[in-house]
C-alpha cells in the first residue's frame, strides 16, 4: 500500500484508511493505542493479549455449546439405545 494522506478535523480526528483497517484487523469501537517514537506518532491495533483473550473467550463458549450438545445427544442415544453393559460399574 502506498503511503496515504488524510486531512485532520477539526476535532483532531483522522480516519484511517479500510484497506488499512482491514489488513491489521481494525474495527469500529477498538481502542487503538498511540505512542509517540523520536518524531514520529504510532497508531497501533489493539494489543495481542486482547485479541488473544477475545478468542479465548470464543473458543471457551464453542466447547461450553459443543458439551451441552454432546450431553443432550448421549442422554437421547441411551433414552433409545439402553445403558451399555458394564458401562457403569
Amino acid at each position: 500500500m502506498a503511503n496515504q494522506t488524510r486531512k485532520v478535523g477539526e476535532r483532531g480526528q483522522v480516519t484511517i484508511p479500510k484497506e488499512l483497517r482491514d489488513r491489521r484487523g481494525i474495527s469500529s469501537g477498538d481502542e487503538i493505542e498511540f505512542v509517540e517514537l523520536d518524531h514520529e506518532i504510532v497508531l497501533k491495533p489493539p494489543t495481542d493479549e486482547a485479541r488473544m483473550a477475545e478468542g479465548y473467550q470464543k473458543y471457551a463458549e464453542r466447547s461450553r455449546k459443543l458439551s451441552e450438545e454432546m450431553e443432550v445427544a448421549s442422554s437421547e442415544a441411551t433414552n433409545f439405545l439402553g445403558d451399555a453393559p458394564g458401562w457403569r460399574e
